[in-house]
């Protein structure tokens, strides 16, 4: 990692990735852990957990992503108060209902709002302090739904594939300043956000995806698959015909 650690602000505190990770960072000597979530309740188990590993200081925040105004005004307070932020985990989103969002358009853009909208207004909030102070790190969780999007979850890949686009993009605008971001693609994820659901090849559990996360940081990575096989077979999937792509089942 570029530099030590010190203070993790986590965005959407209950995502298991996210938790996973958090403890990560605490083994690695992360003292300050700040869980910001859609109301505080709900994460006493989580707090107890981090300061077992070492955390000095664990703080619930309320956040509220899609409230636009109010998250600025509430990241833009988070460092007057616990101090600059080393490494900012952006795991709020939401998968979705395909089916329901090819119906109802408020669904759809409700989908796009989380998944994208909200993630901009949050990542130009951070990238605008990081970038003044000269260090930070941004982890940002795009999919490989958003690397070509397909049928069978379109609204989701695409919010998906704007994400990856922008902060693609915010990377590259942030190189020599300081601060950076790890834009992170996994494949399926066997967890909480896609339980009841048939997992796709090459699937992945939420403890490799932090691990992942973990090393990306360390090695100074702007992109991390999950797997890493992932990056050659999207290489080669990226040339199919579009006929083609578009019977794919999943």
């Amino acid at each position: 990692m570029p530099r030590p650690v010190s203070t993790v602000l986590l965005l959407g505190a209950r995502s298991e990735i996210g938790g996973l990770t958090a403890e990560r960072l605490v083994r690695d000597g992360a003292r300050t852990v700040l869980l910001a979530a859609r109301g505080e309740g709900g994460l006493e188990e989580q707090v107890a957990r981090l300061t077992s590993l070492g955390a000095t200081t664990v703080v619930p925040l309320p956040f509220d992503a899609d409230d636009l105004p109010a998250s600025r005004t509430s990241l833009a307070q988070v460092e007057e108060q616990y101090g600059p932020l080393d490494v900012v985990l952006l795991c709020f989103g939401v998968l979705g209902d395909q089916g329901r969002a090819e119906r109802d358009a408020a669904h759809a853009v409700q989908v796009v709002h989380t998944d994208y909208v909200a993630q901009v207004s949050a990542l130009t909030v951070l990238a605008s302090r990081m970038r003044d102070r000269g260090q930070g790190a941004l982890v940002v969780f795009s999919s490989v739904a958003g690397v070509r999007v397909r049928k069978a979850n379109y609204v989701y890949g695409s919010a998906k594939a704007g994400l990856d686009g922008f902060a693609s993009g915010l990377g590259d605008s942030l190189a020599g300043s300081g601060a950076r971001v790890l834009l992170v693609r996994p494949g399926f994820v066997i967890g909480r956000m896609t339980e009841g659901m048939s997992p796709a090849p090459f699937a992945s559990t939420p403890q490799q995806v932090a691990d992942a996360v973990v090393r990306g940081l360390h090695s100074g990575a702007g992109v991390v698959w999950v797997p890493g096989r992932l990056r050659w077979l999207f290489a080669g999937l990226r040339l199919l015909p579009q006929p083609v792509w578009r019977r794919l089942p999943r």
